[in-house]
């Protein structure tokens, strides 16, 4: 197929989108993938893992969720399409690193969707009715469990069926109640107690030691919660005024979600009895199956009790929905990149949503359902390959400046080259954290989808694929040398300790920059990006002749309000 004819056929399923997402409507699309199922459970995790510390967990990983995000939001309004977070890496790098980054990224998603179903059933276990209690043996779901999370996925996938503006009313309503809930729970628990000795008893502030701190940044939901500021990147096909309406909604959303953390965690590890924790024998073994909800009832406030319960449904579904729709455009966007069949880049015309995609990450969903049964089992797999996928953000934007300086960049910070290169570091820095054997396990995951790339991309002449494995050489290099590190690394993060406490931190964090130095230089002037500039052109071409819709993002403000 022709450059000519692969840019119409692009342009022609991106026409069949809707843009008519404002600022408002896509920072209600991030927060509301922020706060999701996380804040149901993330409090305790983190508590479970790192003690009253698991505040300053939620603080770092907010600090590396809005410095990796910096370098996706001028990717993002560079190009404001569908699925664009699994298309950067394919512009700067070609196809090995760009599949790489897309299965990454698309695995750390679409396991999401069956997460906040499990979160929903696993909340109703904890009601006082015998059907109810049987769904949920305190570890995983069970099979009655299985089939109502099911029926949830079921409606996650319809509410994304008719509409792409169903989807922006429908979201904008649920994330206001997604706020309010979590500031009320917060609010309610430190009123009805305020223990300031359970940071200082059972442990004190950092009872497992500060390598505690940063493994649950990685393993407790809080790379899982913060992942959602992509969303809006995803659904950046949809955004009326990319440029303006993207920046702001990423960094909105995670600035909003970091509050409301902030203070659940806070008012989670004040309202446990004290007696509660001398029983369990400290943090790490309260057991609860509704945390806050139990402290809710725990404390005689039984109308927040109710209320938590009816957010269980509301939170994990309102996630589920907008993690449903950024998916399939996700899928849209690994068709385009030539890793799929024709038929899941087709969008419905009508109602411009790409509905074959819909029902691919639908089935995905299932299997994910049927093999991970619990929500922390899922949340350490999303929240490890998200990880991964964070990788190409520094690399491709810092690439694309050098190959590629005349493209329009309606987002330029003059910082980036300070940023990206701390963006990498710190993505190291939390995979690492990770702990082995769990970093091993999610690298192998990356290397099952490389088949799928094998059958579209080895038949094609040496000469042609030469470059693409040349200028991804350096992904996989990283994967394999990060998993050595983990394996070697110090015992508290799950390694062998053949590299001592502190230096392990700092071989991580030169690893981080030699790759990211490798990974800039290795980039090329492929067929993809040559393609994305000459569709630019075109574009600036167009609004400059002033043809019909090219000022459409003048009108930005005054319908920003209609849409939310």
């Amino acid at each position: 197929m022709s450059t000519t004819q692969t840019q119409s056929a692009e342009q022609g399923s991106h026409s069949n989108y809707r843009r008519s997402l404002g600022t408002i409507a896509l920072t209600a699309t991030g927060l509301g993938s922020i706060i999701g199922s996380g804040w149901l459970f993330g409090a305790e995790r983190a508590a479970s893992i790192a003690g009253p510390a698991a505040i300053l967990a939620w603080v770092i990983g907010a600090a590396v969720a809005l410095t990796i995000a910096l370098t996706y939001t001028e990717l993002g309004s560079m190009f404001p399409k569908a699925g664009g977070m699994v298309r950067y890496g394919q512009y700067s790098h070609g196809s090995l690193a760009g599949y790489l980054a897309a299965w990454a990224n698309w695995i750390a998603i679409v396991s999401v969707i069956p997460g906040e179903a499990t979160a929903s059933v696993q909340y109703m276990s904890s009601w006082d009715f015998g059907w109810a209690k049987a769904l949920y043996d305190g570890k995983e779901l069970t099979g009655t469990g299985v089939a109502l999370a099911s029926v949830l996925l079921i409606f996650y996938f319809f509410l994304n069926w008719f509409a792409i503006s169903l989807f922006a009313k429908t979201n904008t309503a649920i994330t206001i109640f997604k706020v309010v809930v979590p500031v009320l729970t917060a609010s309610a628990l430190m009123l009805a107690h305020f223990d300031t000795a359970n940071i200082k008893e059972h442990g004190g502030f950092t009872p497992n030691g500060w390598s505690a701190v940063f493994s649950a940044v990685a393993l407790s939901g809080i790379v899982w919660a913060y992942n959602g500021f992509q969303s809006p990147l995803n659904m950046a096909g949809e955004a009326r005024n990319p440029g303006k309406s993207l920046p702001k909604a990423v960094i909105y959303s995670i600035v909003i979600a970091l509050v409301i953390y902030v203070a659940l965690q806070v008012a989670f590890l004040m309202a446990v009895p004290g007696g509660k924790l001398e029983s369990a024998g400290g943090w790490a073994h309260l057991g609860y199956n509704s945390p806050l909800a139990d402290l809710a009832i725990a404390w005689g406030l039984n109308w927040l009790a109710l209320l938590l319960y009816a957010d269980a449904f509301v939170s994990p579904s309102g996630t589920g929905m907008i993690y449903a729709a950024t998916t399939s455009r996700m899928i849209h966007g690994v068709q385009e990149n030539g890793h799929l069949p024709k038929i899941f880049g087709r969008v419905d015309k009508k109602t411009g949503v790409p509905r074959p995609a819909l029902i691919l990450n639908l089935f995905i969903a299932f299997l994910f359902l049927a093999v991970f049964r619990g929500w922390g089992s899922l949340a350490e797999i999303v929240s490890v390959a998200t990880v991964i996928s964070y990788i190409t953000g520094p690399v491709a934007v810092m690439s694309l400046r050098r190959l590629a300086p005349d493209l329009k960049r309606p987002v330029k910070l003059k910082i980036m080259p300070v940023v990206a290169p701390i963006a990498m570091v710190f993505g190291s820095l939390v995979l690492y954290w990770g702990r082995w054997p769990l970093t091993g396990k999610v690298i192998l995951i990356m290397a099952v989808g490389l088949p799928v790339w094998a059958w579209y991309e080895l038949r094609k002449p040496w000469a042609e694929l030469k470059p693409h494995l040349k200028a991804g050489a350096w992904m996989v290099a990283y994967l394999l040398v990060m998993a050595c590190v983990s394996y070697m690394g110090g015992e508290e993060f799950g390694g062998k300790g053949y590299l001592p406490a502190g230096w392990d931190i700092l071989v991580v964090a030169v690893i981080g920059l030699l790759f990211y130095v490798w990974g800039v230089r290795s980039s090329w002037r492929n067929p993809s990006l040559i393609q994305a500039e000459a569709e630019s052109l075109a574009e600036a071409e167009a609004e400059a002749a002033g043809e019909p819709g090219a000022d459409g993002a003048k009108s930005d403000a005054k319908c920003e309000a209609g849409t939310a």
